[in-house]
């Protein structure tokens, strides 16, 4: 396959391949399944995930990815491989070139691990550039304007706040609260509430159902099933919307806590400009309900979800692939 470019947004919670051209191909969670008794990989993907919380003993399946890093780097390799097989084909001319995303936060130890992962899996070369401005592209964000532009991008593992102007980051900062994070507190008061034991699969579905990041006046409510901790027998029980609300209080607060800290770093013009335009969330956590009203309410300045902003940062890789001339200068950070 004549596949020479090749972006691939490396999420905690799910991995996403863009082709110039041909557009997402990819769009699968970030799970990999692993026999124990001969150490080979037998699921990627959807299939994996399906096996979450279901495996015998000789079958692990984990997420190699942690808090938007690779806290398992065979693993990784092995997901990546995989994913660029899946679109290249086995037999290929060219080994493709790859821009990948990560946290901006990260350290030049976990970016160099990022490079030498994709490179192992066969990548040609690989780029690196930072999560929140690969997400401003893809929301449409005008980056190399001199004005100030704030991005919220809040993922599976991480919340990366970052103030973009001239096409680069001016301020930055990622904090470990994400999708994932809200998916264990939801299960978490479930169990101090009710004595319940729910999968994070279970905390998930309640998330997208029925979860608000402000308390509802009109509730709902949903059904859930799991094992009663004191009995140990399977149990139904209901929970409403502003349950959920309340189990999520802490998690919110620390992603309003960055907004705030990336807002008392940022120089007063770039601030003006932010207050005028509004600040821009996107990733998956956007999708929870209320949550840029909770932001606008708490932090005073208005907010706004971009367009599909689960695709916000697989979007600019596209975009930086297809203009890699134009972004190459401003945006990489490493070969």
């Amino acid at each position: 396959m004549f596949i020479r470019k090749m972006g691939i947004d490396l999420g905690t919670a799910n991995t996403l391949v863009f082709v110039p051209g041909r557009g997402i191909v990819i769009n699968e969670p970030s799970v990999v399944a692993i026999s124990m008794i001969d150490n080979t990989v037998l699921a990627v993907g959807n299939e994996a995930k399906e096996m979450l919380g279901r495996t015998p003993d000789t079958i692990v399946a984990s997420r190699p990815m942690k808090d938007g890093v690779i806290a398992d780097y065979r693993v990784t390799e092995a997901m990546l491989r995989y994913f660029i097989n899946k679109v290249s084909g086995k037999v290929r001319f060219f080994r493709p070139e790859i821009m990948l995303s990560i946290p901006a936060g990260v350290t030049s130890t976990e970016r160099r691990a990022v490079v030498d992962a994709a490179v192992k899996a066969g990548a040609k070369s690989a780029y690196v550039v930072k999560e929140p401005l690969l997400a401003a592209i893809g929301a449409g964000i005008p980056i190399h304007n001199a004005q100030g532009n704030m991005i919220v991008n809040i993922g599976g593992g991480t919340s990366e706040i970052a103030v973009i102007s001239l096409g680069g980051v001016v301020v930055a900062h990622s904090a470990r609260v994400g999708g994932n994070k809200f998916d264990q507190a939801i299960s978490d008061y479930i169990k101090r509430k009710y004595g319940l034991a729910v999968g994070d699969r279970t905390a998930e579905e309640i998330k997208i159902e029925i979860g608000s990041a402000i308390a509802q006046v009109k509730e709902e409510h949903m059904d859930i099933r799991g094992r009663d901790l004191m009995g140990g027998l399977p149990k139904t029980v209901k929970i409403s919307s502003n349950e959920v609300t309340e189990a999520l209080q802490d998690e919110l607060r620390e992603v309003i806590n960055a907004i705030k800290k990336v807002f008392q770093e940022t120089p007063p013009e770039l601030a003006a400009d932010i207050m005028d335009k509004g600040m821009v969330l996107s990733g998956g956590g956007a999708l929870l309900r209320n949550l840029d009203q909770l932001i606008t309410k708490t932090i005073g300045v208005p907010c706004y979800v971009a367009d599909d902003p689960l695709f916000c940062v697989i979007k600019g890789t596209g975009i930086s692939l297809e203009n890699l001339d134009l972004y190459k200068r401003t945006i990489m950070l490493s070969k």
